[in-house]
């Protein structure tokens, strides 16, 4: 009979981007002592991995904190593009052709009552 052999299951890691909060502050403070970079300030969003906070960037821009001894370039990019996108104008002023009730009205809303 054949030895079967089963492909090694390794469990996919829970990943997270939310905003900073205070509690976060000795994570992010280690993370930046492995960087031997600066702690980041005001508004920072952080990549946690399975309850762990693994990388940081800040908002308004500024120097991304990670982990060096985590795969954590996946994360970080996720957090700029959040942060950029945290960073730009209102819906409204996106799209200047598009006008603006458009814009405020909720997907499948009708204005008028269909009769």
């Amino acid at each position: 009979m054949p030895t079967v052999i089963s492909p090694s299951v390794t469990p996919t890691p829970t990943v997270a981007v939310r905003a900073a909060t205070p509690q976060d502050l000795p994570a992010l403070r280690r993370l930046a002592a492995l960087e031997t970079a600066p702690v980041p300030t005001g508004d920072v969003l952080v990549g946690v991995v399975d309850g762990d906070v693994v990388a940081a960037v800040p908002v308004g821009g500024g120097r991304p904190v990670a982990d060096p001894f985590r795969h954590t370039a996946d994360i970080v990019s996720m957090l700029e593009i959040r942060a950029a996108r945290l960073g730009r104008p209102a819906a409204t002023d996106a799209h200047p052709r598009r006008p603006a009730r458009l814009m405020r009205r909720p997907f499948g809303v009708r204005t008028r009552s269909a009769t």
